[in-house]
């Protein structure tokens, strides 16, 4: 498993069904201090009324919302601690989340600026899209928590990998954020199956590089390689 700051050791997982295309949520064991005891998980954060407002949907009028041709973002989730990374093309949206205790993928769409993400059960994130960020809140496992994600180019942003091992499917996701003082965040899971396996870090300038799950070479793809087919 890769770490963040400089890598978060995930103990999470997302057991998407059928393939790409279905979103996951996966609750793991919360992360361990230095000293081995337990790290205090945030409370979540809930709206304030304003915010609540502010991020409610426009009133449909009678021009038809534009949609952004392309664009990803990735940063951290407020009072969390974990990753969010979310890519847009021509209206399609897709996302993935990760801290040390949950993650999710998401799928959705995009008009006029707004994105609306829904994962399994009640998973749920909505994001303003202006000024070169994403803005908004991610409600998953119970907890709701704000974000703000960058703009970001490669070789940040999101990337996943599939194969077959021995009979069983073997999917991996990776987000990579840039570091103010250089280098790249980066949180990821993996799984053969439905069994956990380590996952390693990508190559820093060159994160398609293959790599080695479960004893098997993998060749990560960025979103441009995958959003099709997270239907």
């Amino acid at each position: 498993m890769s770490r963040l700051g400089p890598f978060i050791t995930l103990a999470a997982g997302a057991v998407l069904a059928a393939g790409l295309g279905v979103a996951s949520v996966t609750a793991t064991p919360a992360p361990k201090t230095a000293a081995g005891t337990t790290a205090a998980v945030p409370a979540p954060e809930e709206p304030s009324a304003a915010e609540t407002t502010a991020t409610a949907s426009p009133t449909p009028d009678k021009t038809e919302a534009t949609t952004i041709p392309k664009a990803d973002y990735g940063g951290y989730v407020k009072g969390n601690g974990g990753l969010i990374a979310i890519s847009v093309r021509d209206g399609k949206a897709v996302g993935y989340f990760c801290d040390g205790k949950t993650e999710a993928w998401f799928k959705g769409g995009e008009a006029g600026g707004k994105v609306v993400l829904k994962g399994l059960g009640t998973a749920r994130a909505t994001a303003t899209l202006g000024d070169g960020r994403a803005r908004g809140w991610l409600s998953v496992g119970g907890g709701k928590w704000r974000f703000t994600a960058p703009a970001v180019v490669r070789p940040s942003g999101l990337y996943r990998a599939t194969a077959l091992v021995r009979g069983a499917k073997l999917r991996a996701g990776w987000i990579r954020v840039p570091r103010p003082g250089g280098g790249y965040d980066q949180v990821g899971a993996a799984f053969v199956g439905q069994d956990q396996v380590p996952i390693p870090k990508l190559d820093d300038e060159r994160p398609d590089t293959p790599v080695t799950v479960a004893g098997t070479a993998v060749s990560p793809k960025d979103v441009d390689a995958f959003i099709e087919e997270m239907r």
